[in-house]
């Protein structure tokens, strides 16, 4: 039942046959629909949401698909350490496990680098890194005292190539991919797998909250170049593939016993991974390219 269990009184019916997943930011987007495709592949799914006022489109979704039985709505915020100690807290009472987690809470700020306060910088951080590593040491206990899980880290293919004008969003990602490639061989001897998906562009909300943030400076030298950012973010966007593309990425990464460190998807995947092959300056052509377009 789409609930935000705060007391015994509402505690989840979870079935102690079925597996549990953990999944952030499941308000909209991959959260979202990470969420429903989980419930409809046979897990209780623990949707947390910074604000559970917000849980409408994943009601709605839910009980579309005929899953909103197999998933519970519990409010936290991952950039605040009570929150989330809260939140683990009821997880470890009420379902004694998790199976799988899905860190995904985030968002992307952008603007040129010298225009970005450092407020900016360290919120991007603070919710896209520090809040991955809040969560996902909060879910090790119950992991390495069970000997399996997969923790899920949802990296961007901003996490392996920046680009102009998403500085603080390359950034936060970066360091996520630095932080699952530690945790994945801390991990390997206690049974538990980190894994890195790394999307190109989808169609989710994170890219009208980032066009929103983004501003130039009166008279700024870079409002031309940070225009045609913007312009081939929207164009990107408008043609993005859908998010659900994505949860059912993360369902086959789920029943992988061992899954590997890194998938790829998404449109522009495949031709970056390609970039690797060649000199560094072959990819400053190709985006400056794309931006004088």
């Amino acid at each position: 039942m789409l609930t935000s269990p705060n007391t015994e009184s509402n505690r989840p019916a979870a079935s102690p046959s079925r597996p549990i997943a953990v999944v952030t930011g499941t308000s909209s987007g991959f959260g979202l629909y990470t969420s429903v495709a989980l419930a409809h592949a046979g897990y209780d799914v623990v949707a947390t949401m910074r604000n559970t006022a917000k849980q409408e489109k994943l009601q709605a979704e839910a009980l579309a698909g005929g899953v909103s039985e197999r998933i519970h709505v519990l409010p936290l915020d991952v950039t605040d350490a009570k929150s989330v100690e809260a939140a683990f807290a009821h997880i470890r009472q009420h379902y004694g496990k998790v199976d799988l987690l899905v860190n995904n809470a985030g968002y992307a700020a952008g603007g040129y680098i010298e225009e970005v306060d450092m407020d900016a910088w360290r919120a991007q951080l603070e919710t896209n890194f520090f809040g991955t590593v809040a969560v996902t040491r909060a879910v090790l206990p119950m992991m390495r005292e069970q000997g399996s899980g997969t923790i899920v880290n949802v990296s961007s293919i901003s996490g392996r190539y920046a680009f102009p004008g998403y500085a603080p969003y390359a950034a936060s990602k970066f360091a996520v991919e630095g932080f699952t490639e530690a945790l994945r061989l801390e991990m390997l001897p206690f049974g538990v797998y980190a894994v890195l998906i790394e999307p190109g562009a989808y169609k989710t909300d994170i890219w009208g909250k980032g066009f929103s943030s983004i501003q130039a400076r009166d008279g700024s030298p870079y409002s031309k170049p940070l225009q045609a950012v913007l312009q081939f973010s929207k164009r990107s966007a408008e043609t993005a593939p859908p998010p659900q593309e994505v949860a059912r990425h993360i369902i086959k990464i789920a029943r992988t016993p061992r899954p590997k460190l890194r998938y790829f998807m998404g449109r522009g995947a495949a031709p970056l991974r390609l970039i690797r092959l060649f000199p560094w300056k072959w990819y400053e052509r190709l985006v400056l390219w794309a931006l004088r377009r």
